[in-house]
């Protein structure tokens, strides 16, 4: 009869049987971040729950994608698993991406309502969305350099757009923005060309809040530029003040594409709000007039760079000085209660030299002095009232007595 095994023997063969991340995306451990990002969308695209509905291992293989691609998509996690495995790496804190159109009215109202309460939840792109474009069967429209374009887009819908560019423009420089002023929520999407006429996503940039309106841009100017990913390590932040300011940086990395070839491109406006469309203005242009403008980005996101790498030298020190502060008020307050605990003994000891019975303050004798402080009171109050009916009353010019002397008459 073969033995049953224990829950945590199960357990470990459970994890034994868990396939690398590498393995389950089938690529190399040198892969590069959009390596990882190209095959982490065709593995969830291909088994996507709203392309295969009824098939439990479908679901089992999506879910397995959407881990992996959440550890090797974070740089530290990524180092973690390399260096130690999956215990490195705690599943239950891993951000997974939620497509909203495969969600239900409730569970959208729940998603919409802890994002409310400051909770980071990750949105992917619609499956519907990127089969359509690998398809090569949704909409493009043209767009001009230099002619903004304002228009609506549904939710977990998009609108895609072409671009032109020359040998000129290419080598000087493009830039793709987008804002919306109701500060609503999308993303600006890059689609690859394919041969078959189809797009595959290759760049995508969230939306971020700047002042009243929310925007978000791609910045090809033939040099590195980097992009800020303001949900990194957004759990660990929540959990610890400081981790807010020391983890800010930590999004800070290098776009995949810094420079784009002469001919024409293709660029989306997804919609990612929860319930209302999203009204949005797109632009293309040439960053011919804007050499100052390139040459100071360059400069501040050096700075940016090399400001990262001071404050994760300042974190050690801080938290350092941190915990032997700590220490230090924690002493003070034992301090403290031991020196009072110490005249406390002090002054019963000082009270125990006498020979005279303790002092009692009677009952009687406090309720004689309360009744004696209202019979005070009252006296003073009748005095009062007796002093003001003392007073004469003047009278009234309407009152005034007028004597008239009564003569007898000539």
């Amino acid at each position: 009869m073969p033995a049953h095994r224990s829950k945590s023997e199960k357990e470990d063969a459970g994890k034994q049987l868990r396939r690398s991340p590498y393995e389950v995306l089938g690529i190399s451990r040198n892969s590069s971040d959009q390596e990882i990002k190209s095959a982490y969308r065709k593995m969830a695209l291909k088994y996507h729950p709203d392309k295969n509905a009824n098939d439990p291992k479908a679901a089992d293989m999506f879910n397995e994608v959407t881990f992996s691609y959440s550890i090797l998509s974070d740089p530290d996690k990524r180092r973690q698993f390399d260096n130690a495995g999956f215990e490195a790496v705690e599943a239950e804190n891993q951000d997974l991406e939620l497509d909203l159109s495969s969600l239900g009215a409730v569970n959208t109202m729940f998603a919409a309502l802890f994002s409310k309460l400051g909770v980071p939840i990750k949105t992917t792109v619609s499956a519907t969305v990127l089969e359509e474009a690998l398809n090569g069967v949704v909409p493009i429209y043209p767009l001009e350099l230099g002619h903004p374009i304002s228009r609506k887009v549904e939710k977990q819908s998009a609108h895609f757009y072409s671009v032109t560019i020359s040998e000129d423009e290419a080598k000087a420089g493009f830039v793709c923005r987008v804002q919306s002023s109701e500060k609503s929520k999308f993303k600006l999407l890059y689609f690859d060309q394919e041969e078959n006429r189809g797009l595959s996503l290759a760049l995508q940039e969230e939306c971020t809040k700047t002042g009243k309106v929310t925007s978000a841009g791609m910045y090809f100017l033939g040099f590195p530029t980097y992009r800020l990913d303001q949900t990194v390590n957004s759990l660990a932040a929540a959990k610890d003040a400081d981790a807010a300011f020391f983890k800010r940086l930590d999004g800070f990395q290098p776009c995949e594409i810094n420079q784009l070839k002469a001919g024409t491109h293709v660029f989306a406006v997804y919609g990612d709000n929860f319930f209302k469309n999203v009204n949005y203005t797109i632009e293309a242009v040439c960053a011919v007039p804007f050499v100052e403008e390139k040459q100071t980005l360059r400069a501040v996101e050096a700075e940016i760079l090399e400001k990262r790498i001071e404050i994760s030298k300042f974190e050690s020190e801080y938290r350092e000085v941190l915990a032997h502060f700590t220490e230090m008020t924690g002493r003070y307050a034992q301090e403290m209660q031991e020196i009072d605990e110490l005249l406390k003994q002090r002054n019963e000891i000082h009270a125990a030299y006498t020979v005279v019975p303790p002092m009692k303050r009677s009952i009687s004798k406090s309720r004689s002095k309360g009744s004696f402080k209202e019979n005070h009171e009252v006296g003073q109050a009748k005095d009062k009232k007796s002093s003001t009916r003392d007073r004469p009353k003047k009278k009234k010019w309407f009152n005034i007595h007028i004597k008239v002397d009564k003569r007898k008459t000539c």
